[in-house]
């Protein structure tokens, strides 16, 4: 049996597959990389990754758009995995200072980047400038103004865009929710022509755009294609004004299946979304705008999973109480189920028909009744079994802590036919306490 769950299990891509009842990612045994690098231990396949961004790329290029396809960085900062990804030519959707130099420290491009973000400081503006960021995403009048000030010292132009909030409900949790007016990001789009106004007006800065994003793990293509009808409604209204626009940025947080979810696929929101700017531009004879898209979960999210290990069963004889599986992964290793009461697929390495399934909840060993990673899960499993936690590369490693003086865990990159690739070291409690003095 090498490929079943290609059928049952579609949040795994086809790089993780059981073989002779064992789950491998690649052509290496999830138990023999356990071994070699003991658990908890997040396992990624280079081929998944590649193949998610390369269904972006390619759908662009068959409808001859002028398109930028960027990785949000936040979603997994990995210096491997941004490498990879700058090799195969994306941009990045960077929101601090620290992950623009990630970008630069894997070989990414200042230029193909974009500076996100409600709470830049003036010495972040300052480094995006003194970088070369390709385009700052404005998020407040004050951002504007202090951005100008800092462009002006270093004698230069911002090249700008403001990020406007079209009150969108992207219909996902209202934690990862950015498009409502409600929300603390970007301008109402009611007020965003007056800040459109006034950056024209100021000599340090340079609109080169406008941008927008309604929020994460999005599974309707609906959501998209409004916030799309109310930027491009504000571009002519722009453009009216005398306000010219290079680049449309209509942001990311396409989904992916964590449970049962069927968001549309890559290719399916690429032709609706480029579609429609196509559309709208030669109806009013116009070019084609620049199209700037950020996908993070969608890229790397399926791309990874959490290997661990059960430390003790706890059952219960009745019914009606609950039972525990205690594995050494937990919430400050992946942060998303205590978060958001998030949902990511819990399946045994090995397939042992001689233990029949019962309901476990699955947690882990940190000091909080939060820490859960799976609730009710019919599981069949014993003490030393090995775990894993499906759909776990995007806000994993990225979100871990050391909450409980917890090392974080080690992090492996698979390539197919080839040895595992130790890309992030396990902590240690020297490394837990070296920022620190008595």
């Amino acid at each position: 049996m090498t490929r079943s769950h290609a059928t049952n299990y579609p949040m795994l891509p086809e790089a993780f597959a059981w073989r002779q009842g064992e789950l491998h990612c690649e052509q290496h045994s999830l138990t023999e990389l356990a071994s070699q690098f003991q658990t908890p231990c997040y396992i990624y396949s280079a081929r998944a990754l590649r193949s998610a961004y390369q269904a972006f790329a390619t759908a662009c290029e068959s409808l001859g758009a002028n398109v930028d396809i960027l990785y949000a960085v936040k979603a997994n900062p990995n210096l491997s995995i941004l490498s990879e990804l700058a090799a195969l030519g994306a941009g990045f959707d960077i929101v601090s200072t620290g992950e623009m130099k990630r970008v630069l420290a894997a070989g990414g491009e200042a230029r193909k980047m974009v500076f996100s973000g409600v709470g830049k400081t003036d010495a972040e503006l300052r480094e995006a400038l003194e970088a070369g960021v390709g385009c700052i995403n404005l998020e407040s009048l004050s951002e504007m103004l202090r951005l100008n000030q800092i462009a002006a010292t270093l004698n230069s132009r911002a090249r700008v865009s403001l990020r406007v909030n079209p009150d969108i409900d992207a219909k996902t949790h209202p934690y990862i929710s950015t498009g409502l007016k409600s929300n603390k990001f970007g301008l109402p789009i009611d007020q965003a022509l007056q800040g459109y106004r006034q950056a024209k007006d100021l000599s340090h800065l340079q609109i080169i755009g406008v941008d927008c994003h309604i929020g994460s793990q999005i599974t309707e293509l609906s959501p998209f294609l409004d916030a799309a009808d109310r930027v491009l409604t504000f571009v002519e209204v722009l453009e009216a004004q005398g306000i010219q626009i290079d680049h449309i940025d209509l942001g990311g947080g396409l989904g992916i299946c964590y449970h049962d979810e069927t968001p549309p696929s890559p290719e399916a929101l690429m032709q609706a979304l480029v579609g429609k700017v196509q559309a709208w531009a030669s109806a009013r004879g116009r070019p084609v705008p620049k199209l700037i898209f950020e996908f993070g979960r969608a890229i790397v999210g399926a791309a990874g999973v959490l290997l661990s290990r059960v430390v003790a069963l706890k059952p219960q004889s009745s019914p009606e109480a609950t039972s525990f599986a205690i594995i050494d992964a937990a919430m400050n290793d992946l942060m998303r189920p205590s978060l958001y009461e998030a949902w990511h697929e819990i399946l045994p390495v090995r397939q042992d028909a001689t233990e029949s399934a019962r309901s476990w909840d699955v947690v882990g060993p940190v000091c909080e009744s939060g820490d859960w990673l799976g609730r009710q899960r019919q599981l069949s499993l014993r003490e030393g079994d090995l775990v894993i936690l499906a759909s776990a590369g995007a806000y994993g490693s990225s979100m871990a802590s050391n909450y409980n003086s917890r090392p974080r865990p080690a992090e492996v990159m698979i390539e197919p036919d080839a040895p595992p690739r130790l890309i992030r070291r396990r902590e240690t409690y020297e490394d837990l306490v070296s920022a620190e003095r008595l």
